[in-house]
């Protein structure tokens, strides 16, 4: 999957909260969101793609996840949040090297007619086997490490692990080998499908393990494969491991580029010939300590976001034409969820985290914050089918997206207004609702915001969808009136 992923730190954000952040940029693939009981959560996991089947251990907590509706592929559960509070994203498709896979290849399994095939755990499978079984961060890495360990992967990728007190980011290194690090608690990370951690402490990781882990061999499998290319002492991992292609150049660097200007405006040069980091550039840090708080929508502008302001959107009608839409855009057409997992400090696990949910191309839909401690999920948002239909939340956004690209200056003002309408009850919603369940300690209260949301949610939707229906039919090359001649 080709995503994009933003963590924000408890001392970056605005409130204290830690925020984990992806656009799941698949296959316009249609999503749901679904609440997973213990008592369903199967004991024998067989995956499709790695056929891999592995026995789960007992007393699974209840999460959410955010599944492929056609299920022939496999689950793809893709992000969530268990009833402890701990968030999950899995995964942004990072990039490796030659050096690396020579040393540790990808894993794969061979079928009865000696044909090669996918083996070990990948996207398909992770959320699953992890998110249920954890209490912590922490604990996310060090369950999915050792799963990587025994199992092996056929593929590279980004996971993220939050709780209230801290934000934990894994990216997997060739078929068995992976690296991990605590997000400084002052810093936001960028992550746009590439190898991004550029420090990292052995000592640590081989010590303490306060903001470092690894796997059990990754220093001797660096030392015998000659993997490090630093000039210096100071290990950089993504020298190690990651890739320096031009591919990079026009997929991956410029939209790191593009989230450090939105966030250090004034840190750096971003252009002209005295740039000190340029879209092309491969040494754009992967955190920073950013110039002022960042917000859930903060979040959401970022990762709808399609270089506006700059040379190279899309939809611009000034400046060099041949630049527009050159490099890949994080607000990308096939999208097909978006979530950022808040995890609030200083509040019962029943209501830390709130799962804010959006579906369709960001630069087009609106975030709902949903309350994912409970024990169903409101149908506009659960109940989607690979037919398509209005009444999905997931549906509609995708056609309200198809019809405002097509016309985007005309249609650019409905939306803006729709966004800025669902962030406003956003925010009102949450207040209204954190203080029911704090006077009431009732769970139903939950369900029952949740409903209240998706209520909203549809009616705006709706509204905005009749909107730029009526743009794209006013602007049909089959229009004519008898003014017309």
């Amino acid at each position: 999957m080709a995503c994009t992923t933003i963590l924000v730190g408890k001392k970056a954000s605005n409130d204290g909260s830690t925020m984990i952040a992806r656009n799941d940029d698949g296959h316009f693939d249609p999503k749901k969101l679904i609440v997973v009981e213990p008592k369903d959560q199967k004991r024998i996991y067989e995956s499709k793609i790695g056929r891999l089947k592995i026995e789960l251990p007992d007393n699974p907590l209840r999460y959410t996840m955010i599944p492929n509706v056609d299920p022939s592929q496999g689950v793809w559960p893709a992000s969530g949040v268990n009833s402890l509070g701990v968030g999950m994203t899995a995964t942004e498709t990072i990039t490796s090297n030659s050096r690396v896979l020579g040393a540790d290849p990808y894993v794969l399994a061979k079928k009865k007619n000696g044909k090669q095939i996918p083996g070990g755990l990948g996207e398909e499978d992770l959320v699953l086997l992890i998110l249920p079984y954890i209490h912590s961060a922490r604990e996310g890495v060090l369950r999915l490490g050792s799963l990587l360990e025994k199992y092996g992967t056929y593929e590279p990728n980004g996971i993220a692990f939050n709780d209230p007190d801290e934000i934990w980011w894994l990216e997997t290194i060739g078929g068995h080998h992976w690296i991990a690090r605590r997000i400084p608690d002052d810093r936001y990370v960028m992550m746009p499908n590439q190898f991004g951690l550029d420090d990292f402490s052995f000592e640590d990781a081989y010590g303490e393990q306060k903001e470092n882990l690894c796997s059990s061999d990754l220093r001797e499998f660096v030392e015998k494969n000659h993997l490090a290319l630093d000039q210096g002492d100071v290990f950089n991992p993504r020298l190690a491991f990651g890739s320096r292609d031009d591919s990079d150049h026009i997929y991956n660097t410029p939209r790191a580029w593009f989230m450090m200007r939105y966030f250090n405006p004034r840190s750096f040069i971003y252009d002209g010939p005295n740039a000190q980091y340029t879209p092309t550039s491969d040494d754009i840090p992967w955190s920073m300590v950013p110039e002022r708080k960042i917000t859930v929508e903060d979040v959401k502008y970022i990762l709808s976001s399609y270089y506006q302001g700059t040379p190279y959107d899309p939809y611009s009608k000034a400046g060099d034409p041949t630049l527009h839409g050159i490099y890949r855009p994080i607000g990308i057409s096939r999208t097909s969820f978006m979530t950022c997992l808040q995890a609030r400090p200083n509040l019962p696990k029943e209501i830390s985290t709130i799962e804010w949910i959006c579906m369709g191309p960001n630069p087009f839909n609106a975030f709902v914050a949903i309350y994912p401690n409970v024990s169903k999920i409101p149908a506009y948002f659960s109940k989607t089918t690979m037919k398509v239909d209005t009444s999905s939340f997931y549906w509609a956004n995708r056609i309200i997206g198809a019809l405002a690209d097509s016309h985007f200056h005309s249609s650019a003002i409905f939306v803006e207004r729709y966004q800025k309408a669902m962030q406003d009850a956003n925010r009102a919603h949450i207040i209204k609702f954190d203080a029911k369940y704090l006077e009431t300690k009732e769970s139903s209260v939950l369900e029952e915001a949740n409903e209240e949301m998706a209520v909203e949610a549809e009616r705006k939707t709706s509204t905005l969808l009749n909107h730029v229906l009526t743009v794209a039919s006013e602007a049909m090359k089959c229009g004519y009136y008898r003014s017309d001649n």
